[in-house]
């Protein structure tokens, strides 16, 4: 049998070394030898000897947090030995490498998957959310290992050199070291109050030492207090 299908670059990745590596662009692999966090839903196919245990908010803290903020962390642990595929939506799939002393602030709709040596947790978002309808709350993580993320096309990484503003929705992830606020984007005047509006009313602000990631597509808003759609906001899918 003979087709382009079968060419080398849609063929298995194979390697020597146990953990997460890019299958393509849009699918992730875990060459598993022993367990790994996922997202809820997430696994399109796996071979080998694994096992999947939902993990629902992730810890009594957490399922505290979930309870007060409207937030959670809807995921599974994935244990054994065999090859593991994941994939979102046909998102873009990206690793990053935590090292100690790195912290990472991400929307949690754009969590794929994680080394379950890394911690994390809900933190709140400084000043962002106040007078937008983005959500107040995001994932922190941090430790050693990697993690997977997903972006809505080719992303833009940001380095925060000069006052920065990303559009709330756009905003996939950022060191967790730089600080937030909102900045009003528009101006208010008579066109305003006649109705006449940019779209851009507000921005998430940021300042300090680090990176942004901004993804071409902005995520839906939130709709209701403290809730998300089921990728909306700050939080969004993964943080439901």
């Amino acid at each position: 049998m003979r087709s382009e299908l079968f060419s080398a670059e849609n063929l298995e990745k194979e390697s020597a070394q146990a953990g997460m590596r890019l299958q393509n662009s849009k699918m992730l692999k875990i060459e598993l030898n022993g367990e790994a966090m996922a997202r809820v839903g997430s696994m399109v196919a796996y071979q080998g000897n694994v096992q999947f245990q939902a993990l629902g908010s992730g810890g009594l803290g957490k399922f505290l947090k979930q309870k007060l903020t409207g937030e959670g962390v809807p995921l599974m642990k994935v244990t054994g030995q065999g090859d593991v595929f994941l994939a979102e939506l046909a998102k873009d799939v990206h690793i990053i490498d935590l090292e100690p002393g790195d912290a990472l602030s991400i929307n949690g709709s754009s969590v794929l998957a994680f080394d379950s040596t890394l911690q994390y947790d809900i933190r709140m978002v400084g000043g962002a959310g106040m007078a937008s309808s983005s959500g107040l709350f995001n994932c922190v993580f941090s430790g050693y290992g990697r993690i997977a993320i997903t972006t809505k096309g080719t992303p833009v990484v940001l380095n925060v050199d000069a006052p920065t503003y990303v559009d709330p929705q756009a905003a996939v992830c950022w060191s967790a070291n730089l600080q937030t606020g909102y900045h009003r984007a528009e101006q208010l005047g008579l066109g305003t109050l006649l109705g006449r509006r940019t779209g851009e009313s507000f921005t998430m602000s940021f300042a300090g030492q680090g990176f942004v990631v901004v993804q071409p597509s902005e995520e839906p808003p939130v709709m209701g207090s403290g809730q998300q759609q089921q990728e909306g906001g700050l939080l969004g899918g993964l943080l439901s």
